[in-house]
């Protein structure tokens, strides 16, 4: 493993892939809150930032990119510190430094304001970047993860929850969980894409795709760094501020979709995110998908988001 503190060289051609359906895709590099970000652009319009979660990169909202081009918006799919194409630095992975990368992504693109979709750890960080930076965030949109003072509260109080998300527990060792991830040439991301997924797993050569992306050097080791902390700083000073911080509701409107077969986030942990919004808020729950639903069923989750994005009025 190359040494974490070391930015990332060119991103190799794993991570800037094409898209058969997306000709006009353009891949380039934006400086912000003083790292590199490697992001995918398609579209024109209002601004829609799309953040990836875990074990995957941008390449996770290839469907969601044609699909929000098409319905005119400008649709930016950001890998995240230390992940795909993006500087891998030697620290910043908490969860408020990790929300003003995205912000200022944002910045960089010129923009005023984006609508930010997050999925598990990209949606943590939506939820953070709206309450830290509200004027920076339209609208959110999250998938597959509770607000961050939900999940703090299920992961302390719910032994369910605390089981389904036994691989964070995992996580706090040191190198080791680095070593797993990519042994066998990133067999361990397979594994858990797979098992995540619900009755449609993604097919082998998408596998191989966020295999061969977690193999890149030093990823396997940033990818984690934002769970070590998450758990690390329960009873930190650092981790009880962060979590008073985002006692701030959320005052943009919100979707919350979550797939009813999600074995890693509980429905019911999810569920119980609205009490952090003060703003329209519409909850979807994707019978029979599991903790993918973006890709599991992108047509039916594309639908949903696009109709919110173009409502002017998101209902309550």
């Amino acid at each position: 493993m190359t040494d974490p503190a070391t930015p990332s060289a060119q991103p190799p051609s794993v991570v800037r892939l094409d898209l058969p359906d997306a000709p006009g895709l353009v891949h380039r590099d934006v400086a912000a809150n003083g790292a590199r970000f490697h992001i995918a652009e398609l579209g024109d319009g209002p601004l829609v930032l799309l953040l990836h979660g875990f074990p995957q990169f941008w390449w996770t909202w290839r469907h969601q990119l044609t699909a929000l081009a098409d319905a005119g918006f400008r649709a930016v799919a950001m890998d995240l510190r230390g992940v795909g194409g993006s500087d891998r630095t030697p620290r910043g992975y908490d969860p408020a430094n990790l929300a003003l990368d995205i912000t200022g992504v944002v910045r960089s693109l010129g923009e005023p304001d984006a609508a930010l979709v997050g999925h598990d750890l990209g949606g943590y960080l939506a939820w953070t970047a709206a309450a830290m930076r509200p004027k920076l965030v339209r609208r959110l949109a999250v998938s597959s993860i509770p607000h961050p003072r939900r999940w703090r509260s299920s992961m302390l109080a719910d032994a369910r929850q605390t089981a389904a998300q036994s691989h964070i527990w995992g996580f706090q060792r040191p190198w080791i969980p680095e070593r797993q991830l990519t042994a066998d040439d990133g067999a361990m991301v397979a594994r858990l894409i797979t098992e995540w997924s619900g009755p449609q797993p993604p097919d082998e050569k998408t596998l191989e795709t966020y295999r061969r992306a977690m193999c890149i050097p030093s990823t396997a080791h940033c990818s984690i760094e934002p769970y070590r902390w998450m758990v690390r700083s329960l009873a930190r000073p650092d981790g009880i501020q962060f979590n008073r911080r985002m006692k701030r509701p959320v005052r943009v409107p919100t979707l919350h979709l979550h797939g009813s077969l999600d074995p890693v986030v509980r429905t019911r942990s999810a569920a119980g995110s609205g009490q952090y919004v003060e703003a329209p808020y519409r909850w979807r729950l994707f019978d029979g998908l599991g903790h993918f639903p973006h890709e599991e069923d992108p047509v039916t989750f594309s639908t949903e988001l696009i109709n919110w994005l173009k409502d002017p009025e998101p209902d309550r």
